[in-house]
């Protein structure tokens, strides 16, 4: 992981740590041997698998979803992890088959979703707020990263930066970018990773901007076709005011934990301690923002 001269402690890399106690050493062993094989099964019965061969068309089953790839993501990810605590050659063999498949389905500009590939071919960035494709983005790269750390391969981080620069090249304040931000957040955290395996300042840079841009005025989301009139209310995608005046934790769990737990890993990178709390080693909350958690 790269340094940073921001971090108060350097986290231990977890290919480092050997977990062999009564309680968790069984629950590794069972995802290991059962529950990473069964989430492969699924995927490959409800059609998550097959979504990337982009052949489907209207009136077949299993319409691909518009996050159904996160779920392929999260299981090459839990997969790879698991490679480094147990070597499996069956393992490593199956996830270099399915990155290849997923491989497949990216376009030549980068894009890879397979729903807005196929389906809604015409829908791409036009649902920011509720279209999860910023969030599939993030837990691909999240993938991606897990897969080079654990054996060295860099086939689904090279699909990940290439996704990540089209992102660059949309996503911005300047003329002509698209000034919006996912209302399911991930792909903030997730490009603080790409970041530090790449050393590319460019994702740290995206990663700030999703950050900054989320709960500025006027609400993205309102230009969006046929807006929902924030029937869940703007604090459900903590976009209700600007971060760094946000006092409290709201709205959906997960993705206020996703967007806190960016905001922490921007403070360790950039030292910009307004994006969030930094705690003394006694405990004592040294900053006006009452989210956020960073051991100092």
């Amino acid at each position: 992981m790269k340094q940073s001269p921001y971090r108060a402690f350097e986290p231990v890399p977890f290919s480092q740590v050997t977990i062999e106690d009564a309680f968790w050493g069984p629950r590794v062993q069972i995802n290991r041997e059962k529950t990473i094989p069964h989430i492969y099964h699924m995927c490959q019965q409800t059609g998550r698998l097959d979504a990337y061969r982009l052949d489907w068309k209207p009136g077949d089953e299993q319409t691909p979803h518009q996050f159904w790839d996160s779920d392929v993501a999260k299981w090459i990810e839990a997969a790879s992890d698991s490679l480094v605590s147990t070597p499996d050659s069956a393992l490593d063999a199956l996830l270099d088959e399915v990155i290849a498949l997923v491989a497949s389905a990216q376009q030549a500009d980068g894009y890879l979703n397979p729903h807005y590939t196929v389906v809604e071919p015409n829908r791409r960035w036009t649902n920011l707020r509720h279209g999860h494709e910023l969030y599939c983005a993030g837990h691909l790269i999240e993938a991606a990263v897990a897969h080079v750390q654990a054996t060295g391969k860099s086939t689904l981080l090279t699909v990940a930066c290439r996704y990540a620069d089209s992102l660059a090249t949309i996503f911005g304040r300047e003329p002509g970018m698209k000034r919006g931000y996912c209302g399911h957040e991930e792909i903030e955290l997730a490009l603080v990773k790409l970041y530090r395996v790449t050393n590319n300042p460019r994702y740290l840079q995206l990663s700030q901007y999703f950050i900054d841009e989320r709960g500025q005025a006027p609400c993205y989301f309102d230009t969006e076709p046929a807006p929902d009139s924030h029937a869940l209310g703007l604090e459900y995608h903590q976009a209700h005011r600007p971060v760094r005046e946000q006092t409290e934790v709201v709205g959906h769990a997960v993705r206020a934990m996703y967007l806190y737990s960016a905001m922490v890993d921007l403070v360790c990178e950039t030292g910009d301690e307004s994006c969030g709390t930094r705690v003394s080693t006694s405990g004592t909350i040294s900053a006006p923002n009452t989210c956020f958690l960073l051991a100092g």
